[in-house]
């Protein structure tokens, strides 16, 4: 009777004990769907890196966002059945003349700020795809993963990618203002490859360039033009006596001689003007022996082949010395070489610098310099244009994500802008970073519609 009646109490206690545990469990779980449920925070810059707590990220040290759980689902959830689109703006923390860092990634039909400067980015129910379209015609829809692959409705491509959009005016043959150089083609590029691939635009337009010559010089040492001067001086004054006398074939020879002891200057390297110039004179420069009393030094300085034209008989020259460092001497180009070296492809230039002090020594090097003044021009980034070798291209962005390649006439390069002659007008923007990509992309295009790819066919530069 005694062990009957201790059997509902030993029940009991394991009843109670099952129901604590039972309880134990549900809290357990209610815990860590509880930790499941707590918010998580990554980097807009760096989407791998999350935190369950506010701060900075490690790599770049941008605030870290909440992450909405109902756009956190991955590829199984809410996420994989609605389109995400990248809203471009104008953020506030940008630097000047570069893009917003910033990829703001929203569902179709949402309303989107910046998580980082707080910018009200899009309204509801606008899509890059719908906004950018409105009153244009769809030509057809095509995946920009699939080179040549399109469709005349919307959907899926064969890889499960959304298709997008060719509207008429960005992606119809011949929708381009000006015919495309041989072997490029206008391509499309969507606003997120845009930004991933770090496009920058620049206006052409106009602006005052001023080009320096840099060149090391000599200052001259040059006996055979001492020569050829004295020559040419007294080869004239046996003319003017010849002209006193009455026999004419004593004139002409010593006009023969004069003739000869000119081409002879001229092919030294002297002007016409300088050379009627030294006809004046009563003896030839001796600073181009020895240092000139009167501080009148002669600098010779080549200039290569390219430069040439814009180096002009009168433009002013500065001098510097190594071995006289803090001091400068200016003069003018009196003369240019009418014949170039042929071994380096230069000729000299022949100016006369002042130098009052008598420092400057025959065959001392120094460091010249010649400013040019090409006015104000047309001009644009140098970084926008590609030498191909035979032709010089450009890419024009023309909006809406289209770019245009252009076949370009290009002037003076000078403080990095090259100045534009013919194939572009002012105020259009020409593409100067990412140009590389979208070179290729031109490229490849055009061999695809050269091999039949389908006119008018979009490919990966979308």
């Amino acid at each position: 009777m005694i062990r009957l009646k201790k059997r509902p109490l030993i029940i009991g206690i394991v009843a109670a004990t099952v129901a604590l545990g039972v309880g134990a469990v549900v809290v357990s779980q209610r815990s860590r769907h509880a930790a499941h449920e707590r918010a998580t925070y990554y980097c807009p810059m760096h989407p791998t890196y999350t935190s369950d707590r506010p701060g900075d990220c490690p790599i770049c040290n941008m605030k870290l966002v909440k992450k909405d759980p109902e756009r956190a689902n991955g590829p199984t959830g809410q996420r994989a059945n609605l389109q995400d689109i990248c809203y471009m703006h104008n953020c506030p923390m940008m630097k000047p003349g570069q893009q917003c860092p910033m990829l703001v990634m929203a569902k179709a039909g949402e309303k989107v700020t910046c998580p980082i400067c707080g910018t009200h980015v899009a309204e509801a129910a606008q899509t890059q795809a719908t906004t950018s379209g409105q009153g244009k015609k769809i030509l057809y829809w095509t995946d920009p993963m699939m080179p040549g692959y399109t469709s005349d409705k919307p959907g899926k491509s064969p890889m499960g990618m959304e298709m997008i959009p060719v509207y008429e005016e960005n992606g119809a043959p011949g929708a381009a203002t000006t015919a495309a150089p041989e072997g490029y083609a206008p391509i499309l590029v969507t606003p997120q490859k845009r930004q991933f691939i770090g496009v920058t635009t620049a206006p052409a337009q106009q602006r005052m360039i001023n080009k320096i010559i840099r060149t090391v010089g000599q200052i001259a040492n040059d006996p055979e033009l001492y020569q050829a001067q004295q020559e040419y001086l007294q080869v004239l004054r046996a003319l003017e006596q010849a002209k006193t006398g009455t026999m004419p074939e004593v004139t002409e020879r010593a006009q023969r001689l004069v003739d000869s002891s000119h081409l002879r200057l001229r092919r030294l390297g002297l002007s016409n003007e300088l050379i009627d110039e030294i006809a004046a004179w009563e003896r030839p420069d001796q600073s181009l022996l020895l240092a000139d009393p009167s501080g009148r030094v002669w600098l010779y300085a080549p200039i290569y082949e390219f430069e040439l034209p814009l180096a002009k008989v009168g433009q002013t020259v500065t001098a510097e010395a190594a071995a006289i460092p803090e001091k400068k001497w200016e003069g003018v180009i009196r003369s240019i070489d009418p014949v170039l070296d042929p071994a380096t492809r230069s000729a000299r230039i022949r100016a006369i610098l002042t130098d009052p002090e008598g420092v400057l020594k025959p065959e001392m090097f120094v460091n010249a310099s010649i400013q040019v003044a090409a006015g104000e021009v047309l001009a644009v980034p140098e970084e926008a244009v590609f030498d191909t070798g035979t032709k010089k291209i450009l890419f024009v962005d023309k909006g809406d994500g289209l770019f245009e390649p252009r076949d370009v006439t290009v002037g003076v390069k000078a403080e990095g802008y090259y100045e534009i002659k013919t194939g572009v007008d002012e105020g259009e923007l020409v593409v100067t970073s990412g140009n590389f990509l979208i070179d290729s992309e031109s490229r490849l295009k055009a061999a695809l519609e050269g091999m039949g790819g389908g006119g008018g066919q979009q490919h990966g530069g979308q």
